[in-house]
């Protein structure tokens, strides 16, 4: 805990990086923080909290032909503190909300921002509610979203997120379905993730809950309708139709699912800065950097984000605006390039996983087989579909150090404007 001057800290949004936010700056010493939520309540109800903690992960042509497999535990013994799990995200966030409330922050649902007014006079920024309220903070933190109304206040227009081209089905099933099929069985006790790839669509499964849940994920082209919502429901026998000359688990699969839901997928463009010139209101998370879901990074840049804001906060001395800018310039230079390589990758891997057969799917096959063994510089550049074995990506994503990355960039920074 920093023994530092403390700031008034308000985050709005109460997803998965704005608790996350919360938490970092509580840890940070800054001990006051609240946060505004629009919904009328935060929708999960207390649930277990366990992670599951797969063995391994596969790849699978679509017409179920093996392609090749990574053993999670032999991946994270290469980057110390790391390790692979899994968590339903009600579950996730119920624990979040509940350490961030044991830390001292409040949290307030019903509570929809409209704007945000930063303050240049005395170094504040003020929030203004739906409602008519308003509420001062040192720090405001954005982080409502892929759908930010606080990306369109930073930076004065509407800011569309952008589409991919891609949609998700996602749905659980209950697991003991799953028992009573000879070829289902064998994917409840195996603790793996399966990813089926094939042309324009790829499939992912894995288990939650002590295997109690088989979470699936149905990544096809977008077809939903230009002007629509984001989210909608989806038909199942549409949904069917589209994997009827898949892996026959598929459709198994599929044959237990009674309802579902449509995500559109989209991204955002990247800003040329993050934060507010007054230093008292920033962003965070997909509010910045949405991304596709194709490294299963999406929150966990989030995370990274909240780690590195609450660290650089905790080594202010004092709150005065050139303090807290610096802050905010050191935040945005360790996540800027970082979160912009991750979209890009993201959007690599949507080729890897939807190349029709031929030519270009053979050879990506090749290297799936190679297991990372023997390939060209070349090779390594282009990538590798199985990212966590990518021998350039894997390094990046799953050995970052937030601590080293601040301690850098403030360093530097520093030195740089000693010579101003």
């Amino acid at each position: 805990m920093s023994s530092n001057p403390k700031l008034k800290i308000i985050v709005i949004g109460a997803g998965l990086g704005d608790v996350g936010a919360a938490i970092s700056c509580l840890l940070a010493g800054n001990s006051i923080v609240h946060i505004l939520e629009g919904a009328t309540e935060v929708g999960e109800k207390a649930l277990s909290a366990h992670a599951s903690n797969p063995k391994c992960a596969n790849l699978i042509s679509w017409k179920g032909t093996p392609l090749s497999s990574l053993d999670f535990s032999t991946s994270a013994a290469k980057y110390p503190g790391t390790c692979y799990w899994d968590f339903h995200r009600a579950d996730l966030h119920r624990v979040l909300i509940d350490r961030a409330i044991e830390l001292g922050a409040t949290m307030e649902c019903n509570a929809r921002v409209i704007d945000v007014k930063c303050n240049e006079r005395d170094n504040t920024a003020t929030v203004v509610l739906a409602d008519g309220r308003d509420m001062t903070a040192d720090l405001v933190i954005g982080a409502d979203g892929i759908h930010s109304r606080m990306r369109e206040v930073l930076v004065g227009k509407k800011q569309p997120p952008t589409r991919t081209g891609d949609l998700a089905y996602r749905l659980l099933l209950d697991a003991r379905k799953l028992m009573e099929d000879p070829d289902l069985a064998p994917l409840v006790p195996a603790g793996e993730v399966n990813y089926w790839i094939g042309p324009g669509a790829h499939v992912v499964t894995y288990m939650l809950r002590n295997a109690t849940l088989c979470n699936m994920v149905l990544l096809v082209p977008d077809d939903m309708p230009e002007d629509g919502p984001s989210t909608i429901a989806g038909n199942v026998e549409e949904m069917r139709s589209l994997f009827t000359e898949w892996d026959p688990r598929i459709s198994k699969l599929l044959a237990l699912c009674e309802n579902v839901q449509r995500w559109r997928l989209c991204i955002v463009q990247p800003l040329d800065s993050w934060y507010h010139p007054s230093g008292s209101f920033v962003l965070l998370g997909d509010s910045v950097h949405a991304t596709l879901p194709y490294l299963a990074s999406g929150a966990g840049m989030s995370f990274e984000d909240a780690a590195v804001l609450g660290e650089c906060l905790r080594r202010l001395k004092g709150k005065s605006v050139e303090e807290k800018l610096f802050a905010l310039k050191v935040y945005q230079a360790c996540r800027k390039e970082r979160t912009e390589m991750i979209v890009e990758r993201g959007n690599l891997q949507q080729i890897l996983y939807h190349l029709d057969d031929g030519e270009e799917q053979v050879e990506r096959d090749r290297k799936i087989r190679a297991n990372g063994v023997a390939v060209s510089d070349a090779e390594m550049e282009e990538g590798e579909a199985l990212v966590w074995r990518d021998p350039v990506l894997a390094p990046k994503l799953l050995g970052y150090d937030h601590l080293e990355d601040v301690a850098k960039y403030w360093n530097a920074l520093s030195r740089e404007s000693s010579k101003l």
